[in-house]
């Protein structure tokens, strides 16, 4: 994951920035995004499972083809209405997802066999939640045009 990219889109992401699809303010994009991070490194955890067959299809769809996240698609276990935000705003949110990356990066760098549960995917490596993050992000970016 490329901090340094990630934080030049985001540069152009402004509180009134208007989504393209989906229901999501930016503030809540990012705050999302700091979510799925959290999980990926084992800061937020939810209980292994193991994936059904579905499931290990759409893991296979998605993390070892060219598809691209689809619009409208919605995280597993979350509600329909938008979650609380969690931060006074949204440039402290932005400051939160850098801390949220490097803390991801560290976890990693010490401990690269280390996998962690995804919330519809079951376990990944490393190198799997670097192919999901790196569609994710994009999925959100083009979300807001930046």
């Amino acid at each position: 994951m490329d901090l340094e990219k990630i934080e030049h889109r985001l540069q152009a992401l402004k509180s009134d920035s208007l989504a393209k699809f989906g229901i999501m303010t930016p503030q809540h994009m990012v705050e999302h995004l700091i979510l799925t991070i959290k999980l990926s490194y084992g800061r937020v955890k939810i209980p292994d499972f193991i994936p059904n067959e579905k499931q290990l299809n759409a893991k296979q769809a998605l993390l070892y083809t060219d598809m691209e996240f689809p619009e409208g698609v919605r995280a597993p276990g979350l509600p329909a209405e938008l979650l609380d935000l969690r931060y006074p705003d949204l440039d402290t949110a932005k400051g939160e997802l850098k801390k949220a990356i490097q803390a991801y990066q560290e976890t990693f760098e010490k401990s690269p066999e280390a996998e962690f549960t995804h919330p519809r995917f079951g376990l990944l490596t490393h190198k799997e939640w670097e192919i999901f993050h790196h569609k994710h992000i994009g999925h959100h970016f083009r979300q807001f045009g930046i």
